[in-house]
């Protein structure tokens, strides 16, 4: 049994670690994707003079290299369950999984092999990579938000839903064997791209995402495995998927192999395969049946040849290609590289393999904290608009860790950020004055107002001066200190999550209104209002009316 201590799984999410140039670890990483690249037969990058780790093991690769030719064929534990399973629904002439990839058996290897060595930039038809001082930016070639026409199931196993496209079995064979045959401008790696003689790859990562949490008392932590290849183009997909899921590790590492961990694993074994190259694939070469032998769902989903050679699967477009059955095997091919794709897989698997195994749910959820914020016109006494509190401006230095010497004038300007400012609770504001009144000790005091600070109040109230919709007038906007949760849960793709996060006046159109009629407008909007629509539905009675 493996146990994963919290320090392990910081390690697998990279927490506390940093890539930038010239530090020691990301010196350690590149010296270790340089020693990976020699053990794979494939060029390294850059003066290998200065590193110790091969200069140390040369003999040592060379004998690596030579049991890997030897055991030429042999896949780790997680790809033998892949690949048999391919078999038993293919065929013994199904398409073969890499047996040769670069692993990325470390959190961060992905990271600095997507830029070349030392690099900034790194630039293909299908990625710009980009580092920046906050770490690295990747930029698919495709940003694609829509699922129309999207997910393909495979004929085999388990029955498709309605609203996916049936692929037939040699059909999706096909498909499945060009996408394990990527062009070798897309194997290129970025990490040595800026080479003469740049190294081309598979790259392959282990994920252990969590199906079921830790119940103490009741159950384990139950997972499954995933295993994504992708061209050695894609290792930024790897990089996202990685930085979500955390890394699983080397997966020919015993302690690594699911299947000896029967406590922890649910017993599914899910790979996912990024084959950007596959969209724009002719019909011709896939053994699509003819129109005329097409069955109805067929002609529906569009999964036959008319003898048009420039007749496109999917018409060219991106598409999911899955296999799977009730054994709990799940294998994707994904014909592009958008990011969202490669997450979203995941979680799907995690959803079969929670539908497979019962006891747990995969909870699609979101939702936002809402601060609502209010238009408080020109003029604002807190006092006699908002509700009464008990917190005070003595609550507010003493929770801010400071004395009443520091704030001789009842205001305190936040050392962190200059433009928020914390006032008492009796501060007045007025927009015609452009000024802030309150009383402190008996004193008077004021101060300026301006559009650029935020004023905060004994309870949290937070007062702005702000511009009116359209670029009109200013006006004072006061917005509460305790916000709500707005949790939509177990909703899907395009339930709305992201809506409740948005704010109103994404809605709200301004301008002037010309009203030609108003007496004629304003008779058919009462229509409108006052109707009784009760006599709506077919069958009243059905709807409770």
């Amino acid at each position: 049994m493996k146990t994963v201590f919290p320090e392990e799984k910081s390690k697998q999410l990279g927490i506390g670690e940093g890539y930038d140039l010239g530090s020691p670890h990301y010196k350690e990483l590149v010296n270790y994707a340089n020693l990976k690249l020699a053990t794979l037969g494939l060029p390294t990058v850059g003066d290998q003079s200065d590193n110790p780790t091969l200069r140390l093991s040369g003999s040592l690769v060379k004998e690596y290299r030579e049991k890997v030719r030897l055991l030429r064929g042999y896949l780790c534990p997680a790809d033998r369950r892949i690949q048999d399973f391919l078999t038993r629904i293919l065929g013994t002439d199904r398409p073969s999984l890499p047996t040769e990839s670069f692993v990325l058996d470390r959190h961060g290897l992905a990271r600095i092999t997507s830029l070349p060595r030392d690099g900034y930039n790194f630039s293909s038809s299908i990625m710009e990579s980009r580092r920046i001082a906050q770490g690295v930016l990747h930029n698919p070639a495709s940003d694609r938000r829509t699922t129309s026409g999207v997910f393909h199931v495979a004929d085999v196993g388990l029955p498709a839903a309605d609203d996916k496209k049936v692929v037939p079995l040699n059909a999706a064979k096909e498909l499945l064997r060009l996408a394990l045959n990527p062009p070798p401008t897309d194997m290129v790696f970025p990490f040595s791209s800026n080479e003469d003689d740049p190294a081309k790859c598979w790259v392959s990562l282990m994920l252990r995402p969590v199906v079921c949490p830790a119940v103490e008392g009741y159950i384990r932590e139950k997972s499954m495995e995933v295993r994504f290849f992708a061209p050695g183009g894609c290792v930024a997909n790897l990089d996202f998927v990685e930085s979500i899921f955390g890394n699983g590790g080397d997966p020919f590492l015993a302690e690594n192999d699911s299947g000896l961990d029967i406590e922890h694993w649910t017993g599914h074994t899910g790979c996912v395969i990024v084959a950007p190259h596959l969209a724009g694939t002719p019909k011709q070469i896939l053994n699509l049946p003819s129109k005329a032998n097409a069955t109805e769902r067929e002609l529906r989903d569009g999964m036959y040849y008319d003898n048009n050679p420039d007749e496109l699967y999917n018409d060219g477009g991106a598409f999911k290609l899955t296999f799977r059955d009730s054994s709990g095997l799940v294998v994707t091919v994904i014909a592009d590289n958008y990011f969202g794709y490669c997450k979203k897989e995941v979680k799907t698997q995690v959803s079969f393999s929670a539908n497979l195994s019962g006891l747990s749910e995969e909870e699609h959820a979101g939702g936002a904290v809402v601060f609502p914020s209010y238009d408080l016109g020109e003029e604002f006494n807190p006092l006699e608009i908002l509700p009464k509190t008990p917190h005070t401006f003595d609550d507010t230095i003493s929770s801010l860790g400071i004395s009443k010497d520091d704030v001789p004038e009842g205001v305190y300007c936040d050392p962190l950020f200059s433009s928020l400012f914390y006032l008492p609770e009796n501060a007045t504001f007025s927009l015609r004055d452009q000024k802030i009144s309150w009383s402190y000790n008996d004193d008077p005091k004021t101060l300026a107002l301006i559009p650029e600070n935020s004023y905060v109040l004994p309870s949290g109230y937070k007062v702005e001066m702000k511009k009116t919709e359209n670029d009109g007038p200013w006006k004072l906007v006061g917005t509460v200190g305790e916000g709500f949760l707005c949790h939509k849960p177990c909703t899907v793709s395009g339930g709305g999550k992201s809506e409740i996060s948005k704010p109103l006046t994404d809605a709200i159109v301004c301008g002037p209104v010309f009203i030609a009629d108003w007496e004629g407008d304003m008779k058919l909007a009462r229509e409108v209002i006052n109707k009784d629509y009760s006599d709506r539905f077919r069958d009243p009675k059905k709807s409770n009316i």
